[in-house]
């Protein structure tokens, strides 16, 4: 560590390692294909700054994530220092809520069980391909559900009595729609406050700012589309009940004209 008290905090590549929870080996890789910087050296032994952290705490984000090696390379080489500290910000805060859902664990029967049906194991392995749920540690007993509430939520629609199969096939149809959704906010949000920021070259001063706006968008994006689902679920339904009503209407008179 530095003697001067003022000075930035530093630490050994074997703290590094540590506080990034990786290995020391690993460390040196990634410094090895130059996505941190080199350490300040002090005879034979290098520093390494809160920078060097966080630049390793996102690729190690960014690898848990499904990242590859070469696609995390491409994303944060030749980045400012500060991108990193600010993309481990917006991970927390894109995190929050499944962190406050937790984690959930069942056996295949409790999963049968909150739909109120017969244990299918065809329509887990159908879950499992759509990433919302997974077997814990190969035991084909026991599943981790990875979006509890989309799970929870599918049951409650199963025990009303849409088939499961149904739910099953609704969710690749809502998701791609909702993607469109997503992508399309995200663009304008990128474009109208996350572009002038990064054109002002990250000024610190603003981050706190920027990353208050981000976070109040994310709850009044879910409402609006909530908002917008309803009413046209509403519409729908009109829709749906006016159908219904108007064959059950000519099936009447037909039926009346047979008489």
């Amino acid at each position: 560590m530095p003697s001067d008290a003022s000075a930035v905090e530093e630490f050994t590549v074997d703290e590094l390692a540590a506080r990034a929870q990786m290995t020391v080996r690993n460390v040196r890789a990634y410094a090895g294909r130059g996505l941190i910087a080199a350490p300040r050296l002090e005879g034979r032994t290098g520093y390494y700054t809160l920078e060097h952290l966080q630049r390793l705490q996102l690729i190690r984000q960014l690898i848990d994530r499904g990242y590859t090696l070469a696609a995390v390379e491409k994303a944060v080489s030749g980045a400012p220092s500060a991108a990193a500290g600010h993309a481990l910000d917006l991970i927390n805060i894109l995190d929050l809520p499944n962190d406050v859902a937790g984690a959930e664990v069942l056996t295949r029967d409790g999963l049968a069980a909150l739909a109120g049906v017969e244990r299918n194991d065809a329509l887990i392995n159908s879950m499992e391909e759509f990433g919302l749920v997974e077997w814990v540690d190969g035991d084909r007993d026991v599943v981790r559900l990875l979006e509890p509430v989309v799970v929870r939520t599918g049951a409650a629609a199963v025990a009303i009595g849409l088939a499961p199969e149904t739910v099953i096939a609704l969710f690749p149809i809502l998701q791609s729609r909702l993607r469109e959704i997503a992508d399309a906010f995200v663009s304008e949000v990128s474009a109208e406050i996350i572009q002038p920021f990064v054109d002002a070259g990250l000024p610190e001063d603003e981050w706190p700012n920027i990353l208050q706006t981000i976070e109040s968008l994310l709850p009044i994006a879910s409402q609006v589309t909530l908002g917008i689902f309803r009413s046209q679920f509403r519409e729908a339904i009109d829709t749906e009940v006016g159908q219904q009503l108007s064959a059950l209407s000519e099936a009447t008179k037909k039926a009346s004209e047979k008489r």
